[in-house]
């Protein structure tokens, strides 16, 4: 930076609110100074690029040549370092600000809207900007920055967590199969069957392989789609089985049934490791102080 851009910088809030106003006593209205205040800028800022920037024109000011120039090239920056101050001082307020939260698919329906929901009768000036994706995805964007926090199931090793409920997995049967009227299944009982799956790289599709092989088969996945109420239309259709959390909201054609040798899944609420703004505080607070709206056994009565 050069001295004399050192030296002009606090003047250029005047020089812009003259131009777009074209009386010198509004610019000082528009700034909540005194009028002369504004004048006296207007001169400094003149004199530091040895040019004169407005003529008289009746009881306003009119931009010269020069002055046309100038404003053209720096209206813009007025304009970015209004808007970065707004934004540094948004992060100092829990009431305002942007907070970039992700969630998994399988938690849109109902638990994350309606938690977000009250959140934004709380604090109605904070932005939030929403993402939804599988949990490894989510846990790299937040690592990255790109997100402030996350529900992630399940939460990484290396990152801070706050455990929120653990998720039950279920077997997914069409309503008119063959074992749709047990209480408890055991995965050798479906060594036969067509299964239908979310990608290779998905954590749940790891569970399943893992667990078909300790039961001593490998599955035939017959469908391979990541939308997890895909899979469960496509269940319901009689085309296969699936492993899978309960929906939030009733889908017919489907009976769910508990399944021998499959862990539940932590449901955990991950932060960067940056300090976060008082605002992001605020969203993490609210969502861990309503833990129980991701209860598995809640959700699974």
């Amino acid at each position: 930076m050069t001295p004399e851009t050192a030296m002009v910088a606090p003047l250029l809030v005047a020089f812009d609110a003259a131009a777009r106003e074209g009386h010198i006593t509004r610019a000082a209205d528009l700034l909540d100074v005194p009028q002369s205040s504004v004048s006296r800028r207007i001169r400094a800022l003149e004199k530091a690029v040895g040019v004169t920037l407005f003529q008289q024109s009746g009881r306003g000011v009119v931009l010269t040549t020069a002055g046309r120039e100038l404003h053209e090239r720096t209206r813009h920056l007025v304009r970015e370092l209004d808007g970065a101050i707004t934004t540094v001082r948004e992060h100092a307020d829990p009431d305002h600000g942007l907070v970039r939260f992700g969630f998994p698919l399988t938690l849109g329906p109902v638990s994350i809207p309606s938690l977000l929901a009250e959140f934004h009768r709380l604090a109605p000036g904070v932005r939030l900007h929403l993402v939804q994706a599988h949990g490894e995805e989510l846990a790299e964007m937040v690592r990255d920055g790109r997100l402030d926090l996350a529900v992630i199931i399940p939460p990484p090793e290396d990152l801070p967590v706050t455990v929120l409920a653990q998720q039950r997995l279920l077997l997914h049967l069409p309503s008119s199969h063959r074992l749709a009227g047990r209480a408890r299944l055991d995965l050798r009982d479906l060594a036969d069957d067509h299964f239908i799956a979310s990608p290779p790289d998905y954590h749940i599709r790891r569970e399943l392989e893992s667990a078909c092989d300790e039961a001593g088969f490998e599955p035939y996945i017959a469908f391979e789609i990541s939308e997890f109420e895909t899979i469960r239309a496509l269940v319901a259709q009689g085309l296969g089985v699936a492993l899978l959390p309960r929906s939030e909201t009733p889908v017919p054609g489907i009976v769910t049934v508990p399944v021998t040798g499959i862990a539940n899944r932590t449901i955990g609420l991950t932060t960067g490791t940056r300090t976060p703004s008082p605002a992001v505080a605020r969203l993490h607070a609210h969502i861990a102080g309503h833990a129980d709206r991701f209860d598995g056994r809640r959700l699974d009565s």
